[in-house]
């Protein structure tokens, strides 16, 4: 269900209005109304968003770190200060990291211009200069090479390395060495230095490293910290640009959106502190935010609706209503005993075990634990049991369960459409319901229409000798739904017009429904390919397992643990999108769900 909202106008004088603020958000429970958009003209608040996006930058690239090293990390204990301390200490350790990798490239450069060359001190080229004689540096093609150089220009071939030549000519000082050749320029450096120098610069590189991860396992809580400190001041400020000016600017007009859960509790706060505010019910032209509120199973499946989009306000929380049939989808398409009790016994010890299970988190694993539930009694009704089949073994347990609750694959078939059929009525149900509350009842006259023509078919399919099909009363029942659907399908409009609506939307109905009726046919192909694909790794562990008393074992349960395993996640993340997508696609249209709902996200600390 959707919560009540109550709307909040406060009118406050301007030198009041930050300390009124503080005391707003203390309080946490008012949704600021948004008046204006666009970029927030305030240099720090700017200022403000850019170092939290640093920050969080920051804080993900630490939480990959800790992953990667296994290290457990207190996410408590920091302070913002720290915070932004442990931000430039970040910052000086990227920009060394940087220039020692600049560093390293350039000895690498350097290196394997020296290579060729030979390990020798530029100290001895100095000094034959001082003592007036030149040496140069020079490569050729070997085709290109002269062996009168060597005459002439006293040259000397150092080495011979992918056909091209690396000699030097030594020279006396002010002698012209006139050689059409690539003359090089060596670095101030003999190759045992730079060799030196790039490891102590890889050496470098690791003390970075190495000071960046103990940073890591002890800066998070404080990167966290001061996230959250930005993210108030941040928030702050968008609240201050959704506050009106009035009375010469004066005073400042805001507005907002509380529970009526909390209407006390905020009216008596406001009381207080002697705040003029008023507090009205909302109009349908308002754009106000949603919080869901079901209880017990149903709120588990609160993250499933918003996967796709909140209701409007007014509008009908379908949470409630699809649950069940999600519960019952799921269980089909997994479809194997064997692995729902798998899930089930995983997930619970995990609850029983793990520490510091966030409040977020276990919502989630209790609504896993009942799809895994789901799945063992939709299980019994094929026998499934990590691919082997239950009922062909002859137990009396298994051959009781065959009588009372077996079903082969036609009827499993059969029974996929007729869960289609229920929703999709059901769900035209709800779609009266939502009209009749947001609109009036002479606007679910035709989706009423269409029900009692769907429902006089089936009922004259069924039961024959109660009402049989084209006898009077069907004929009568079918006529009225006519009128229904043709006449009252847009209230206030042409009767021409209402016809011509008729019949194009009996035209969309009888394409559409059968294939959404269709659709559901999944949950059978799923629960069938699943069940075929755990059999063949069953046969793949027997048949590739070697005849060896030791080996054949293991290698069989290697190929059953890892082909069970992949089945698993493919047949969990299928039995989860596909039964999204008939309740996204199938129930939510034909339940008319018009969604668009903004959460609720009151302005707080």
């Amino acid at each position: 269900m959707i919560t009540k909202m109550k709307k909040l106008t406060f009118l406050v004088y301007h030198k009041e209005y930050e300390a009124f603020l503080k005391d707003i958000r203390d309080l946490g429970a008012l949704h600021v109304a948004e008046k204006q958009q666009g970029v927030i003209d305030n240099t720090e608040t700017q200022e403000n968003i850019r170092l939290s996006d640093q920050l969080k930058v920051t804080l993900d690239r630490f939480m990959a770190i800790n992953a990667k090293s296994g290290r457990f990390v207190s996410e408590t204990g920091g302070t913002p200060a720290r915070g932004l301390e442990v931000l430039r200490e970040v910052e000086e350790l990227h920009n060394g990291k940087a220039k020692l990798n600049q560093q390293l490239q350039g000895y690498a450069k350097d290196k394997a211009a020296l290579l060729p060359w030979g390990n020798f001190k530029p100290e001895r080229i100095r000094d034959l200069h001082d003592a007036g004689m030149n040496i140069g540096f020079h490569i050729c093609p070997e085709r290109l090479y002269k062996p009168e150089w060597e005459d002439e220009y006293n040259a000397v071939i150092i080495s011979s390395i992918a056909s091209k030549v690396y000699f030097i000519t030594i020279t006396k000082a002010g002698e012209d060495v006139d050689l059409d050749v690539e003359r090089v320029k060596l670095p101030p450096y003999s190759l045992s230095e730079v060799e030196e120098l790039a490891v102590a610069t890889q050496k470098a590189l690791e003390e970075n490293e190495s000071k960046l991860s103990i940073l890591a396992a002890k800066g998070v809580s404080s990167l966290k910290a001061a996230i959250d400190d930005l993210r108030r001041n941040i928030e702050f400020s968008k609240v201050l640009l959704n506050t009106e000016h009035t009375a010469g600017e004066k005073l400042m007009l805001l507005q907002g959106w509380v529970p009526v859960t909390r209407e006390n509790e905020v009216v008596t706060y406001l009381d207080k502190r002697h705040a003029y505010y008023e507090i009205t019910n909302p109009t349908p032209n308002d754009d106000v935010p949603i919080l869901l509120k079901n209880h017990g199973l149903f709120a588990w499946f609160e993250p499933i609706c918003k996967l796709y989009m909140l209701p409007k306000y007014g509008e009908m929380d379908l949470t409630p209503f699809f649950a069940p049939f999600f519960m019952i989808f799921f269980g089909l398409c997994l479809g194997d005993i064997g692995y729902g009790v798998f899930l089930l016994l995983l997930v619970t010890g995990y609850r029983m075990f793990a520490k510091n299970i966030g409040p977020a988190m276990k919502p989630v694993l209790s609504l896993v634990q009942v799809l895994s539930f789901s799945t063992v009694i939709c299980g019994l009704l094929t026998g499934g049991f990590f691919g082997f089949a239950l009922y062909e073994l002859d137990w009396p347990v298994a051959e009781k369960l065959r009588n009372m609750v077996s079903l082969d694959n036609n009827q499993m078939f059969q029974l996929s459409l007729i869960l289609g059929v229920i929703q999709i009525f059901f769900g035209m149900i709800l779609k009266v319901a939502n009209q009749i509350i947001q609109l009036g009842v002479k606007y679910a006259i035709e989706t009423l229409g269409w029900i009692m023509l769907f429902f006089s078919v089936i009922v004259a399919t069924i039961l024959p000798g109660i009402m049989p099909m084209g006898g009077n009363v069907h004929l009568i029942i079918m006529g009225v739904a006519a009128l229904m659907i043709f006449l009252f399908n847009s209230p206030g409009k042409n009767v021409f017009v209402n016809i011509g609506l008729g019949l194009w939307n009996t035209y969309n109905m009888a394409t559409g429904l059968l294939g959404d009726i269709l659709s559901y046919v999944r949950l059978f192909a799923l629960g069938l390919s699943g069940g075929i694909l755990a059999s063949v790794f069953n046969n793949l562990a027997v048949g590739l397992a070697p005849d060896h008393i030791i080996a054949g074992p293991v290698f069989m349960a290697l190929i059953f643990v890892i082909g069970h395993a992949i089945n698993i996640f493919m047949n969990v993340l299928g039995a989860t999108v596909h039964p999204m997508r008939l309740t996204f696609v199938e129930f939510f249209k034909n339940a008319g769900y018009d969604g668009g709902g903004k959460e609720y996200n009151p302005f707080k600390k």
